[in-house]
């Protein structure tokens, strides 16, 4: 007999989990279909969680390594183990993937394990790893099945030596040399990982900045800060085409002059494209956007009734966060409640050395708006806990409305600016104002206490600096 639910969610990442989760809780008979043989999605099995696992094993190893000393701990040899630490970054994965299964199980969802096509509306066929097929039916399907590597025309990704950023999670030995194609979130941060465990690393970015979605001031101080650990950045510069030798690769660059790059490696990080491969979107006449988007409105509906979208496949910032969100959202007006998201206060992080983060506007895109605005700024070289920390790169920069005082962006480069970013985050969710975060008691001695001072200096009465 064919089951029924009341909502079936595509997708066991974090916008498919977490709105799987949600109606289960809101009593919805719920199920969630995945065709990878653990949840999480992307995100937790090949993706954010394996990467920052990478990136704090690599920086307790440069630490070891260059940091310690000044601090009175003395370390007369320090050799890298990449195999336990790839080890520990599996056991993380595990760890967390199997919560997820147990949230399932707690909350009564159904994991229904395979691939799924959108039969008609109303209707999912499943096909099995052992491809044996099975149908649901459900009131409410929701499409999450998030996002994958984009490529580039010609270039086929092996993952020994042409790596995408699964490939660049599971290398077996350090690269000699490392060229990384696009300079935004996930090619910095692998970058990152690979240079600090000895690669000679090369960004090459077709835009002449990095991190293009971000403040151009923080972007450029990152450029900086990246420049001084060994990665060097080729802007403006565009690959044109690519020679695979036996003991080496050639990269042919386009700048101001065309040149070769000689690597050992290429890692392609150019972002990354909604996968909607196989849902049978057309057949059911789901529309979609030329750039493969799903196209949904009002309460994330598509324009086939009973057919939802949310997270990767749908407009908006590729982030696991914005997608749980929007998982909670969907899940919640199937239930006849009204959430609300607001868009202007999501944060993005960069989990680089220094991390970069921020919320809302950029100075540019106010520029652009013609909105009159202050700004406050504040470097962690006069906070005193960063001091202490011995790791002082970096500053809070607050935008504020001239009219009005009120916050329309933070952005932060410096420690843990991925967590200092939340302040930010709910002052722009409450409409505050740089007073009003000035005025909020911040303990001492916190690297928070950067974010006041930045608030402070919006009005011009910084105390300390």
């Amino acid at each position: 007999m064919t089951e029924r639910y009341d909502v079936a969610v595509i997708g066991g990442g974090p916008g498919g989990y977490v709105a799987a989760i949600r109606a289960a809780q809101l009593g919805l008979k719920t199920a969630c279909i995945e065709m990878r043989q653990s949840l999480g999605g992307t995100c937790l099995n090949i993706g954010c969680i394996p990467s920052k696992a990478l990136l704090q094993s690599s920086e307790k190893f440069a630490e070891a390594r260059h940091s310690l000393a000044e601090h009175g701990v003395e370390i007369d040899a320090v050799r890298l183990d990449l195999g336990r630490m790839m080890a520990r970054k599996d056991r993380v994965v595990t760890t967390l993937t199997r919560g997820v299964e147990y949230l399932f199980r707690k909350n009564n969802v159904d994991w229904l394990k395979g691939r799924a096509r959108l039969a008609a509306p109303g209707r999912v066929v499943i096909e099995s790893p052992q491809h044996q097929q099975r149908e649901v039916e459900a009131a409410a399907i929701i499409i999450a099945t998030g996002s994958e590597s984009a490529a580039l025309p010609g270039i086929a990704i092996d993952e020994r030596r042409i790596l995408s950023s699964t490939g660049a999670l599971a290398l077996d030995h350090v690269p000699k040399r490392l060229a990384v194609i696009g300079g935004g979130y996930i090619g910095l941060e692998l970058g990152s990982v690979w240079q600090r465990l000895g690669a000679e690393v090369t960004v090459i970015e077709l835009l002449d900045h990095i991190v293009p979605t971000m403040d151009r001031e923080l972007a450029a101080a990152l450029q900086r800060a990246l420049a001084r650990q060994g990665i060097a950045s080729r802007l403006g510069a565009k690959l044109a085409g690519l020679d695979q030798r036996a003991d080496s690769i050639g990269l042919e660059i386009e700048a101001a002059e065309r040149h070769t790059i000689e690597t050992d490696a290429v890692l392609i990080a150019v972002g990354r494209r909604p996968y909607t491969q196989g849902l049978g979107l057309e057949a059911v006449g789901v529309a979609c956007d030329p750039q493969g988007r799903i196209v949904a409105g009002e309460g994330f509906a598509t324009n086939i009734p009973g057919i939802y979208a949310i997270g990767d496949v749908i407009r908006g910032p590729m982030l696991a966060h914005k997608a749980e969100e929007e998982g909670v959202a969907v899940a919640e007006r199937l239930a006849g409640q009204k959430p609300h998201i607001n868009y202007a206060a999501i944060p993005a992080v960069v989990y680089t050395r220094p991390e970069v983060a921020s919320v809302g506007q950029t100075e540019e895109e106010l520029k652009a708006a013609a909105i009159p605005y202050r700004t406050g700024k504040f470097p962690f070289t006069a906070n005193p806990r960063a001091r202490t920390n011995g790791d002082t790169e970096g500053f809070v920069k607050i935008l504020a409305e001239t009219a009005t005082d009120r916050v329309l962006g933070v952005h932060i480069i410096g420690p843990d600016a991925g967590t200092l970013i939340a302040e930010a985050a709910l002052a722009i969710e409450f409409g505050a104002s740089a007073e009003d975060i000035a005025r909020t008691c911040h303990a001492h001695p916190t690297l928070n206490e950067a974010v006041k001072e930045a608030a402070l200096a919006v009005a011009g009465r910084a105390i300390h600096i």
